[in-house]
């Protein structure tokens, strides 16, 4: 009975041995995956917080709107005195004009004539007017920053200008938001005496070419009023642009009616 007592005593030992074992297990694997759980919580915590936490991306900026929509017709940027005055005898008042595929973002226009004084001479004047308008764009910038740099790099391309030479470069005032002289000489058959205006008003950059020459013993052209006459073309110019994209057509001031008698 003893032995029987001690026996059965062994076999309930063993028998409680995996029990405790797989109690101790699962309580084991419990608190491992609690831990895990809190882990996960903790992480999940942690990420949603830091994720509330950054800074939310910002909407991309507005691009800025730019102060000109259009562009004048180039042909008619300037009156026909001011044609008359800068191009004697001009071969078309009415201008050349280069074609383009967008005139509301580049349109030029140029005259050219030659004004015959018999013995005195003759004298060739050419003009050219170029206006280049640039938009606001995401990846390119605000229109006004790509005026600012196509405006530099005419001005460049005047400086580099194919056999010039004397070249002076100064600032061009009172024209737009920046302006740009290039004065310069290229001798051809006859010498030609080069003035070239870049100009910038907000989102439009605006280019007079202006040379002359003289032939048969005519008086070679002064400089200055080379310059001066550019200049006066130029500010002329950009008050075209403006009064485009005011809707307010350039056009010459009527000239009063005459009474049928004359008077």
């Amino acid at each position: 009975m003893h032995r029987s007592a001690s026996r059965f005593t062994r076999v309930l030992a063993c028998a409680a041995v995996p029990v405790i074992l797989t109690v101790a297990g699962c309580s084991s694997d419990s608190g491992k995956d609690s831990g895990s759980g809190s882990d996960n919580g903790k992480k999940s915590g942690s990420s949603s917080s830091s994720s509330s936490s950054k800074p939310k991306p910002k909407a991309s900026a507005e691009l800025e709107k730019v102060a000109y929509a259009t562009l004048p017709d180039p042909c008619k940027a300037m009156s026909e005195k001011s044609i008359d005055s800068l191009v004697p005898q001009a071969k078309d008042k009415s201008g050349a004009a280069t074609k383009s595929n967008d005139l509301s973002s580049r349109a030029s226009c140029s005259w050219n004539g030659l004004d015959v004084d018999g013995l005195k001479g003759s004298k060739y004047r050419w003009l050219a007017v170029s206006l280049v308008r640039y938009e606001s764009h995401a990846s390119l910038g605000s229109g006004n920053k790509r005026a600012e740099e196509q405006y530099k790099k005419q001005v460049e391309s005047a400086k580099a200008t194919q056999d010039a030479t004397d070249v002076k470069v100064e600032p061009a005032g009172s024209i737009g938001d920046e302006g740009t002289s290039v004065v310069y000489g290229v001798k051809k058959d006859v010498q030609f005496f080069n003035t070239t205006i870049v100009a910038r008003t907000q989102n439009v950059v605006v280019t007079v070419d202006y040379n002359g020459a003289s032939y048969e013993g005519a008086d070679a052209p002064e400089q200055a009023q080379l310059m001066e006459n550019a200049i006066a073309a130029a500010k002329e110019t950009v008050a075209s642009v403006e009064a485009a994209n005011k809707g307010e057509a350039k056009q010459e001031s009527p000239k009063p009616e005459q009474s049928p008698s004359g008077q």
